[in-house]
């Protein structure tokens, strides 16, 4: 059964009888329904009743349900009001633009509106470069999306996209001074995509692509990268890859091995996999097994995209054929970024001695983390509800950082090494533990870190 979770996080408004038992009563009716207690609030009391505010996480909608009615059932308790905490959250938007200048007269007005500001345009006009130290490019990165891989939600359109992108806006904000606006295109065609990022890029000093479902965004991101002067960088693919390095770096020091020696069985060939796959290679993985829905890929395997041709052609030296079960083993590391409880402890007990096992499908991962933690010396998973979650805060907010800061014009796979080598760093090699290989996305050093690594390698 899931935890209950602050994603589905409630305030029940309810009416009761004064008495000394009047919250033990609320808590103890919600607690027994497996909701977590958060808080209890007293809106408003007379002499013979009380308004409280009763605010817990739960399961989902359906446990959120049942916490109300659990409460109704108490005599004398009437509930008038649930709210759901993340939907109020979201009211009007995460994201608003604020001014970093004053106009309080009309000389503020004539120099950050006409005249003044047309001999600035005439500056930039005489010479590009000068509008990312005259304009917000020096600090703005474009969201991109069209809506068709939003979460695990599959394609379900830019307007719905939209929580998800200002939710990304605000952690460039909150964790990298990087001011990032959300951009969502209601169009699925690569062409149009390309186009319309090219014709925006001038208002930019890089362009972060989110949720765009595979194969497309290979080549939307390769395009972009070659006809644009400013970074291009997809998320869901080299984000969740750098990441992974990261944690997969200390995980090998907590068991004294290193990544040239491991057997590495990969579950999930679309942007995310094939990313992670890429980089460690770079970082110096030489035995890497790609699973798809059909099993490993290899050399009689049947591929019909560009990507999945690739991965025949440089991953699985053994040219194992078989099944993903079969491939993990006698196995060192798996990692997984596809699809819920495809594994179960049998398969983690087949792997190699202290193995590592990242199961990062979200919500639900490849194995029960409890499951597998019964058999892996290390394991990691997407989650927050769980330690070492390989999370892409990690990444993104700190490498557009330095990007902006070294005014690079492009990123590639030796600058993502950089990055994972810096959040690998914020963790002392004294402090490394099974339960701690990779640090949280509220570690202020983690952001700092990963700027000043990638403007060294961009410089």
């Amino acid at each position: 059964m899931a935890a209950p979770s602050p994603g589905y996080s409630i305030t029940l408004r309810v009416e009761t009888a004064v008495g000394q038992t009047s919250t033990s009563d609320l808590v103890a009716a919600a607690a027994a329904t497996g909701a977590a207690i958060t808080a209890l609030d007293v809106v408003e009391s007379t002499p013979r009743t009380v308004m409280i505010d009763v605010s817990a996480d739960t399961r989902d909608v359906a446990h959120a349900d049942e916490v109300a009615a659990a409460l109704g059932e108490l005599d004398g308790v009437e509930v008038h009001k649930v709210s759901d905490r993340t939907f109020l959250l979201h009211l009007g938007g995460k994201l608003e633009s604020a001014p970093k200048v004053p106009l309080r007269n009309r000389d503020d007005l004539s120099r950050a509106y006409t005249p003044g500001v047309a001999r600035v345009c005439t500056a930039i006009a005489e010479n590009k470069a000068d509008a990312r130290r005259l304009t917000i490019k020096r600090n703005t990165v474009a969201v991109v999306t069209d809506g068709t891989a939003v979460l695990g939600l599959g394609d379900i359109g830019p307007e719905a996209a939209m929580p998800v992108m200002e939710g990304k806006a605000v952690l460039f904000k909150q964790f990298a001074g990087v001011d990032a606006w959300p951009v969502a295109l209601d169009t699925k065609d690569t062409e149009e995509i390309i186009s319309i990022c090219k014709a925006i890029a001038p208002a930019y000093g890089g362009i972060n692509l989110e949720d765009i479902s595979a194969p497309r965004c290979f080549e939307i991101e390769a395009r972009l990268r070659a006809e644009l002067d400013i970074p291009v960088f997809h998320d869901d693919q080299h984000g969740t890859g750098i990441v992974t390095l990261a944690a997969l770096k200390n995980a090998l020091k907590v068991v004294g091995r290193k990544l040239e020696d491991q057997r590495i069985v990969v579950s999930g060939v679309g942007a995310a996999g094939n990313a992670i796959i890429r980089l460690l290679q770079v970082a110096g993985a030489t035995n890497i097994i790609a699973c798809g829905r059909d099993g490993a890929i290899g050399p009689k395997s049947t591929v019909d995209t560009e990507h999945k041709v690739w991965l025949q052609q440089n991953t699985n030296p053994e040219g194992f054929d078989g099944t993903l079960k079969e491939a993990v083993v006698g196995s060192d590391v798996f990692i997984g970024v596809s699809a819920p409880n495809v594994l179960d402890g049998s398969d983690i007990q087949a792997m190699n001695k202290d193995a590592l096992v990242f199961a990062m499908a979200n919500p639900d991962p490849e194995i029960d983390p409890a499951e597998a933690l019964k058999h892996a010396a290390v394991v990691a998973t997407g989650r927050s509800d769980y330690p070492n979650q390989i999370n892409n805060v990690l990444a993104f907010p700190g490498i557009f950082r330095g990007l902006l800061d070294a005014e690079a014009t492009d990123i590639d796979e030796n600058i993502m090494v950089a990055a994972a080598d810096a959040i690998a760093s914020c963790i002392p090699a004294e402090e490394l533990h099974p339960g701690y290989v990779v640090p949280s996305v509220f570690d202020p050093d983690v952001a700092k870190k990963v700027a000043e690594a990638v403007a060294a390698v961009s410089s």
